[in-house]
């Protein structure tokens, strides 16, 4: 005997010595699904609410199967063999509200074996080889559905004591052998009431005795794949007479073959019947016009799942709030226009179809058109004309779609736009969402864009989620595009290529927690340090360039992040990495996939990786080089922190030319922050330069020489090449150490030349305390005239006088 066979005994061996059984809730719900057991285990608990006891051996069902209990709400049985059922089999689990007993073969039902389940609610007896409803359950006073499909019923006559039944609901006859339906066949129907669920469907219905369902309200009936012919539907359609229905299933099976029919008024006995909802799934075809909506005129939603429509008719439906139209042969969306009830239409195809666009739809809601590989030259306003309500809007998986200037004009409600994976052809990207106030989901995933800065999300304080995954980012374009979005959720740019992100992306949004960058080439992801994103719950960084993360992101991630997706980086597993990798091992909890984190080098995982090995080598290397590093360290200290001054000392030593010894080709240089060049472009030159007379402006990214180092143009060209200097001081200015070091400057030349050749202008109020950290500026504001910028158009004016007056009169 091989091992494989010794151990399958073993395992068949303890299967059927009673194998425990899975404990799904504790105490409440357990499965014992297909043990070969052939009793009840002992270590089921008395408290337990659900057992699933399928696919085990039952065969003869008595009252000491089951032991006591109470508890028990649900029990199955479905497929255990079982062929004979005694009267009280069900005493000790008396409290039962649903029994399963489908696929059994039952043989005999003791009169009494329902008897004890006063409470059941729910009985299913599907393929047990009943061949008639008149059961022996007259005690069932609280039943609600009955489930006896694929038996080999013939009648639908329920017994007369159902009458009393009145939670009574649902009746599932599907699959059986029902051929005729009479008169006496439904009087239990009017009786139960009109909350009522009816399913005929896979029956072979031959006749319908007229009359037979007058005066008759049903929630549901359920007649798919019900007739033995067409024209067996056709007359039992008509013999339907005086039925209320709320919903109607009608048609055929998916699966089915398609059929041909040479009438196409093959559906008109719906005409006789009262229904609010219809699903249709049609495989009848015709090379001539098929009259399918003809009937349904009144019908409140329509649904075709599946259909062989090649036109649709304008048609006035009457009260009309919903339809959907699955898989057709339409060649276009039909014009459904002038509808005034209408709130939501689907439409989707599996072939190229036209759009002309849709009109007069006043309670129009929701609209989605996705994948019907439509191409729109010039979406979006024209195509929905006088249907001011939209709030959802799917024009997703499709071909084409050109937006032009204000796209969406007279569509001020939307909510939802989904326009992923379809061609976008921006024309106008300036503000193309411009006046979707509302806008709450915004999807232009994968749509073949390409954001720049010009791409602008105004006005859009309600968005809450924005997907953009597979589209691709030019240059900092991502630097500027979140700015004004102060409510987003949600923020999808995977796989857009993105190699960095800048620490002022995500001003302004406080309020990310789903944040997804999978499948781009991040290799830093410094800007997880930031408070604007302490909101963050998910982060998916999958499949990025990501070696490390460094100890001082690490220590400030978000506090509320619970899932965090670092698989398929590579991971540089190496002993200058064992903060990181000791983080990975601590955090198991909260990252996503952990097993996927792998060493780029090897193929083990990161959390294997041998931290304690390194020790050995990190204090042999700490002896050895901390006195070398120190050294190092403190000497490219000083460089840095006076680098400024080296390179000034180095600039004097080459010579000092006093303005008298050198011709000034400026009248002034401007020392300002590049944060605030609009307002020295679009202000100050713009007043200076172009007044009269003209006042010659010495600005650094115009009039610096290039290949020059920086510190000499500031010399030359600007301290020494202008008669005055004029210091633009802002926030910005402070931060700045290229500014403070040409102030610096600056005074130096004030100091040598005792001449007082500075003008400040103040832009923005900035503390007493910080302008101390600019050297002597502090105490040049306290002993000098400065001037302070207004937008008041009176002090304006002054300013600018002022500003001349102080620049002319250094040629005095």
């Amino acid at each position: 005997m091989t091992f494989f066979t010794v151990s399958a005994f073993m395992i068949y061996f303890s299967i059927s010595a009673g194998e425990s059984c899975t404990k799904i809730t504790e105490n409440l719900h357990y499965s014992c699904m297909g043990r070969n057991l052939s009793f009840i285990p002992s270590s089921i608990p008395s408290s337990v609410q659900t057992l699933d006891f399928s696919f085990n051996v039952l065969k003869h069902l008595k009252k000491t199967v089951f032991p006591v209990l109470s508890f028990l709400q649900v029990l199955d049985l479905s497929r255990c063999q079982i062929k004979h059922i005694e009267n009280d089999t069900f005493y000790n689990v008396k409290n039962l509200t649903t029994l399963i007993l489908t696929g059994n073969p039952i043989t005999y039902f003791g009169p009494g074996c329902l008897n004890s389940l006063h409470n059941l609610q729910r009985l299913v007896l599907v393929d047990v080889g009943l061949s008639s409803l008149q059961l022996q359950i007259n005690n069932l006073t609280k039943l609600q559905e009955l489930r006896v499909g694929t038996n080999n019923i013939q009648s639908m006559s329920l017994p007369s004591f159902m009458s009393t039944f009145k939670e009574f609901s649902l009746l599932d006859l599907h699959a059986n052998n029902i051929s005729i339906i009479k008169t006496d066949d439904t009087v239990l129907l009017r009786e139960i009431g009109r909350n009522m669920t009816l399913i005929l469907s896979r029956n072979q219905l031959l006749h319908i005795e007229p009359g037979a369902f007058k005066d008759i309200y049903l929630k549901e009936f359920h007649i798919l794949s019900s007739f033995v012919s067409l024209n067996a539907q056709k007359e039992c359609l008509e013999a339907l007479t005086g039925l209320s229905v709320d919903k109607l299933f009608l048609g055929s099976y998916r699966m089915q073959w398609k059929v041909k029919v040479s009438n196409g008024s093959y559906l008109d006995g719906l005409c006789s019947i009262h229904f609010n909802e219809i699903y249709f799934v049609q495989k009848e075809f015709s090379d001539s016009e098929m009259h399918l909506f003809r009937c349904m005129i009144n019908a409140t939603k329509i649904t075709v799942k599946s259909g062989y429509i090649k036109s649709m008719k304008y048609i006035r439906f009457h009260r009309l709030k919903e339809l959907y139209l699955g898989p057709t042969l339409l060649s276009a969306v039909p014009l459904i226009s002038h509808i005034p009830s209408l709130e939501k239409l689907v439409v989707r195809n599996n072939m190229p179809m036209n759009f002309y666009g849709i009109s007069d739809l006043p309670l129009l809601k929701f609209v989605d058109l996705s994948g019907n590989f439509l191409i729109l030259k010039d979406c979006c306003s024209q195509f929905f004309q006088r249907t001011p309500n939209i709030h959802y809007m799917n024009l997703s998986r499709n071909s084409e779609i050109g937006i032009a200037d204000k796209p969406f004009s007279g569509l001020d409600l939307l909510e939802v736009l989904d326009l992923h994976h379809t061609k976008l052809v921006l024309v106008f990207y300036f503000g193309f969402l411009h006046g979707l106030k509302y806008l709450k989901y915004l999807d232009i995933s994968y749509t073949s864009i390409t954001v720049t800065r010009q791409m602008i999300f105004q006005d859009l304080n309600n968005l809450t989620v924005l997907k953009m995954a597979g589209n691709s980012f030019h240059g900092d374009a991502l630097s500027y595009l979140l700015q004004n979005l102060t409510g987003l959720n949600v923020l999808d740019i995977s796989h857009c290529g993105i190699e960095e992100i800048s620490r002022r992306s995500f001003i302004g949004t406080q309020k990310i927690r789903y944040l997804y960058l999978s499948q781009n080439k991040l290799m830093i992801l410094d800007f997880l340090a930031l408070p604007n994103l302490k909101q963050l719950t998910s982060l998916y960084v999958d499949k990025n360039s990501i070696t490390s993360i460094p100890l001082h992101v690490l220590q400030k991630l978000p506090t509320n992040l619970s899932e965090f997706d670092l698989s398929s980086n590579p991971i540089d597993c190496s002993c200058s990495q064992t903060d990181f990798i000791w983080w990975i091992i601590q955090n198991q909890n909260v990252l996503k996939q952990p097993e996927n984190i792998v060493c780029k080098t090897t193929d083990f995982r990161a959390k294997d990786f041998d931290i304690h090995s390194c020790v050995h080598k990190k204090r042999l290397t700490i002896v050895v080089s901390v006195c070398f590093v120190t050294v190092v360290v403190l000497l490219s200290f000083l460089v840095y922190r006076f680098q400024f001054y080296l390179q000034y000392c180095w600039i004097l030593l080459r010579g000092y030319r006093s303005p008298g010894q050198q011709e000034c080709s400026y009248d002034a240089f401007v020392i300002f922050s590049s944060y605030d060049e609009v307002w020295v472009m679009n202000e100050l030159m713009e007043n200076l330069e172009n007044g009269v007379p003209p006042i010659q402006l010495c600005l650094h990214m115009r009039d610096f020489q290039a290949g020059k180092s920086i510190a000499s143009n500031i010399i030359d060209e600007g301290i020494m090449g202008s008669r005055k200097i004029i210091v633009v001081v802002s926030q910005h200015f402070i931060d700045s150490a290229w500014c403070r070091f040409e102030f610096e400057l600056a005074q130096s030349r004030f100091i040598m030349e005792r001449n007082a050749n500075i003008i400040i202008i103040i832009l923005e109020d900035v503390e007493e305390r910080k302008t101390k950290k600019v050297f002597g500026l502090h105490k040049h504001l306290k002993n000098n005239t400065y001037l302070k910028w207004s937008r008041d158009p009176l002090s304006n004016m002054r300013f600018w006088k002022r500003l001349r007056k102080a620049i002319f009169a250094t040629n005095q």
